[in-house]
């Protein structure tokens, strides 16, 4: 869910700033006005020598210095990396009938889940299109921590005022209880994410973080601070999410930013989550898209896909009766990489079955990787198509995502 970038990797060794820097035009999604924000680490990225470019509205950090996307890409996957995210949107929604409200806004199940747990979710609109895809995390029944996507923000806290005053003059809210949101304005965000994220972050606490596992999240005390910790990741790696109040957020990056850490930027986090199978809103899913046919049916609770009264469920139900008219699909492409807006073509044919949303050469395959979506029935397990890049057919083979192992810390 955590807003990547497509970004053109020129080959497994080295990329082309030109290139990115025009891939970035494409698809950023600047504010109206042209007028950038800027995260609590602005100043910060720009002492560290980034290259700045705009994303979702703001001036984000491409990359650092002289090391380019793949190599930082590489560093996360074998040690840690260090990436702002502050430019999602934090909130709370609090009050008695906030999980009550939350059911209704998306499909998941949170009255069953634990205190301090997370799940993986989405904004539904009355159709069953996906508004946003967001991580959502309970710390009590009338307490829960969401994140939304900077690209959505706009229309994220316009649906969720909308809705809030709906549900607060609804009939329900009389039995089931009002509900407040709370905009974490400023509110700084990291990621620190690699195999060695753990070992790293342990020496810096008393809290033993083997106690949070993927998924949980705790108020965790680093030297001297109390920040919100979330155990999971946007990379495929392990690693933790560190919300931390706008005063503490330039100070907490430098604690978190010594050797072996390396601040990472936008082009290695696309490759990174596009290895991991991940979606990026506006790329791999938008409002025309329904979880069932983007592979998030996990996200909707067992006993809600029959009797669960949300928003969109009409739409959702039909797709889950009847079955999707397309799905998500990952890709190993031959040749050339494939790239948003490809045309995927049926094998043999001149029939285009679907298109691919985001693609690039994996770093650490050394394969030419995409995901897509294709008409139900080609989404298969080693269906051979073909995709069209630079005018012309290259075979491609349906494969199952995620790319590589996830090494999630599920435990001991």
């Amino acid at each position: 869910m955590q807003a990547g970038s497509r970004v053109v990797l020129a080959t497994a060794r080295s990329s082309s700033w030109k290139s990115t820097r025009c891939a970035l035009r494409l698809r950023s999604f600047a504010t109206a006005s042209g007028e950038l924000k800027k995260t609590g680490l602005y100043d910060f990225h720009v002492e560290n020598g980034a290259k700045m470019v705009p994303f979702a509205g703001y001036s984000m950090p491409l990359s650092y210095g002289s090391v380019g996307a793949v190599a930082s890409h590489h560093y996360v996957r074998q040690t840690l990396g260090l990436f702002d995210v502050g430019h999602m949107v934090q909130s709370n929604f609090l009050g008695p009938g906030a999980s009550a409200f939350l059911e209704w806004l998306t499909p998941s199940s949170l009255t069953s889940l634990s205190p301090y747990s997370s799940t993986l979710s989405v904004l539904l609109n009355e159709q069953g299109g996906i508004i946003d895809d967001t991580i959502i995390t309970k710390h009590a029944e009338d307490a829960f921590y969401v994140v939304t996507n900077a690209g959505r923000r706009e229309k994220d806290l316009s649906w969720f005022k909308e809705k809030l005053e709906e549900w607060n003059s609804s009939e329900r809210a009389k039995t089931e209880g009002q509900v407040q949101h709370e905009v974490l304005e400023g509110w700084g965000l990291l990621a620190l994410q690699g195999p060695k994220a753990a070992s790293y972050l342990q020496n810096l606490t008393s809290f033993d973080l083997k106690e949070l596992t993927f998924g949980k999240s705790a108020f965790v005390p680093i030297e001297g601070f109390n920040l919100h910790v979330a155990r999971g990741g946007y990379t495929g790696e392990d690693g933790f999410e560190i919300s931390i109040p706008p005063s503490q957020t330039a100070e907490v990056a430098k604690l978190l930013s010594k050797s072996p850490v390396q601040l990472t930027g936008l082009g290695a986090r696309d490759s990174l989550r596009l290895e991991a199978g991940m979606c990026l809103y506006g790329e791999d899913l938008d409002e025309t898209t329904t979880p069932v046919e983007a592979g998030l049916t996990w996200v909707i609770g067992k006993e809600r896909r029959e009797s669960g009264n949300f928003i969109g469920a009409e739409g959702v139900r039909k797709h889950l009766k009847e079955g999707p008219p397309r799905r998500r699909i990952g890709l190993i492409v031959d040749g050339a990489p494939a790239r948003h807006g490809a045309k995927i073509i049926e094998s043999g044919e001149k029939k285009q079955i679907g298109s691919v949303t985001s693609g690039i050469p994996s770093p650490s395959l050394g394969k030419n990787i995409a995901m897509g979506y294709v008409q139900n029935g080609f989404h298969k397990k080693g269906t051979e198509v073909e995709v069209e890049v630079r005018n012309k057919l290259r075979k491609a083979v349906v494969t199952p995502m995620p790319f590589i192992q996830p090494k999630y810390f599920r435990g001991l």
